[in-house]
């Protein structure tokens, strides 16, 4: 009886913050919480019922692991996890130098309206929708009318067939993605940056260390957290790739699959040609289990060493 009171109380001595966390909960409860129960489909060869959605999922077939068999049995399916793998590898390596590259260029910029400038600029191309940068993409690698083709041919180069050549792809998608993401991310870096004493850095100053010295003894210790948990959020991702980037930027070009299919456009293409919901379904499911393992392996061992860089 005691616990209850004592709860309640708790609840009403804090209403205010409560009531401030309610619309983030119940968004979080609204489609995060519920949706988890369709995971069913996943064990299930799910077919549309006249009855409504959950009559579907109760009379559809159960299959038990089939969905994830048909999945990753296939001879794609290690082409498409090595790409998914490889290339979030290289987002979170390359993404994490660039972006704590900038936000400490952009933090040593005296002129704080000029970097005001150069910081919306390095923002702006987030908020673009890939269809788009697909199309900017296009514009520059167009084997009739791009304009990098231009400037090749004009110099005395022979011209490239952009979308039939696998080689040059990786390096491509893996420029778009640092062009679009590397802005933001570094925004996160600079708050903290802004957020640190600037009595060291004076103190640094008067004991002679030079602008570099000050970045590796001062800035990037104190960035170390914010670094491990921005690190560990994408390993918990590192299974999901952007599939507006990988499907507009290379155009869905059939000859590109070996270099530019991963698990997300892979499923899209088979639910379009197939309609399996339940495969689609599993590789969802696959994708947020192994990515919670992740996040609590690479958690543990960030604590084991470091429990103040941990998430939790």
């Amino acid at each position: 009886m005691k616990k209850t009171s004592g709860f309640i109380k708790n609840i009403i001595n804090n209403k205010v913050m409560l009531l401030m966390v309610l619309p983030g909960a119940l968004w979080f409860l609204f489609f995060s919480y519920l949706p988890m129960m369709g995971a069913v489909i996943a064990f299930k060869e799910y077919r549309f019922s006249r009855d409504g959605f959950w009559a579907s999922i109760i009379d559809s077939k159960w299959v038990g692991m089939d969905n994830f068999k048909f999945l990753f049995t296939t001879n794609d399916a290690y082409i498409i996890t090595r790409n998914t793998l490889l290339y979030n590898g290289a987002f979170i390596v390359l993404g994490l130098i660039l972006s704590v590259l900038m936000a400490i260029v952009l933090s040593e910029i005296v002129n704080k309206k000029l970097a005001k400038v150069y910081q919306t600029g390095m923002f702006l191309p987030y908020f673009l929708s890939w269809v788009v940068v697909g199309y900017f993409a296009f514009s520059f690698l167009s084997s009739e009318r791009g304009m990098l083709n231009q400037v090749m041919e004009f110099m005395g180069m022979e011209s490239v067939q952009w979308y039939s050549e696998k080689k040059y792809w990786p390096f491509i998608l893996i420029f778009v993605y640092l062009w679009k993401a590397v802005g933001y991310n570094s925004v996160v870096y600079l708050a903290a940056i802004m957020g640190i004493d600037k009595s060291l850095y004076e103190a640094a100053m008067i004991d002679g260390a030079s602008k570099f010295q000050q970045i590796r003894n001062i800035t990037l210790p104190l960035l170390n957290p914010i670094i491990t948990i921005m690190t560990l959020l994408a390993i918990g991702k590192i299974f999901y790739a952007d599939f507006g980037l990988f499907y507009q930027v290379p155009r869905n070009s059939g000859t590109l699959y070996s270099v530019t299919n991963v698990i997300d456009t892979y499923v899209y293409q088979g639910l379009k040609t197939t309609g399996e919901i339940g495969m689609s379904t599993a590789a969802g499911l696959y994708q947020s289990v192994v990515g919670f393992v992740l996040v609590m392996t690479s958690n543990y061992i960030v604590r084991k060493y470091n429990k103040d860089s941990a998430l939790f």
